[in-house]
């Protein structure tokens, strides 16, 4: 990066998960001379899936032209496929951006926008076959990395995926520090967080609980897929 200061610019909005942006947010807001701005319509606040307010620091309209673009995830996802006033922002920004990122199901906002046609990516475990739909191929892993793509897997992987890109803008050093300064050293009490650790059992039953949404999502994700194309088309 150059002496410039950082601008990076994270989408908030109603019904997200709201660690999908927190997390990196504590990250990104300790590196040096970078200025964090959350984004929504409106400054007022916006209410995550579980409660928790959230303050836009700036409107879309006022958003100058970002380094770092940054777009977490959660069931409100859903609304933004069908929102063009979002999704021609995301693609605005996304084309001009140094680095097109996201955590979670912001992928598919990304892929929504046509920014990841061609492009590994990844997402939630549960949503991970619908980056195909957008021409991505998936990965499985905490965070991928393809070009100026970079995508962090569900939730928490936003924190790995904050320091991840946080080494990218100023250097490995920094964000060590960054992590040691947050005591970032996860040692969770129970191996089930991941689909692959989980009892089949568990993990069967977070898919029963998540179907409505999840048919939601995918019915949202293929809309954006025939709209992406009759753009193509004309």
């Amino acid at each position: 990066m150059s002496d410039k200061s950082l601008t990076i610019g994270m989408l908030v909005f109603p019904r997200m998960t709201q660690l999908d942006a927190t997390g990196p947010f504590e990250a990104f807001a300790r590196i040096p001379d970078a200025k964090v701005h959350l984004l929504w319509k409106r400054t007022e606040p916006v209410t995550s899936d579980t409660g928790l307010s959230l303050l836009p620091t700036m409107t879309l309209a006022e958003c100058p032209p970002l380094d770092v673009l940054c777009i977490p995830g959660g069931p409100g996802q859903i609304d933004l496929m069908d929102d063009e006033e979002v999704i021609a922002f995301v693609r605005q920004q996304g084309l001009q951006a140094q680095y097109v990122t996201s955590v979670c199901t912001g992928s598919l906002v990304l892929g929504a926008a046509g920014l990841l046609n061609g492009y590994e990516a990844t997402t939630h475990w549960m949503s991970m076959d619908q980056l195909a739909l957008f021409g991505a191929t998936p990965v499985k892993k905490r965070i991928v990395r393809d070009r100026n793509r970079i995508t962090g897997g569900g939730v928490t992987a936003g924190i790995d995926f904050a320091l991840y890109l946080a080494g990218v803008l100023v250097g490995e050093q920094t964000a060590r520090m960054i992590q040691l300064g947050i005591e970032y050293n996860p040692d969770p009490p129970f191996a089930s967080g991941s689909p692959d650790t989980a009892s089949a059992e568990m993990v069967a039953a977070v898919r029963t609980r998540a179907a409505p949404m999840l048919e939601a999502r995918r019915a949202a994700s293929l809309r954006a897929v025939a709209r992406l194309k009759a753009d193509s088309s004309r």
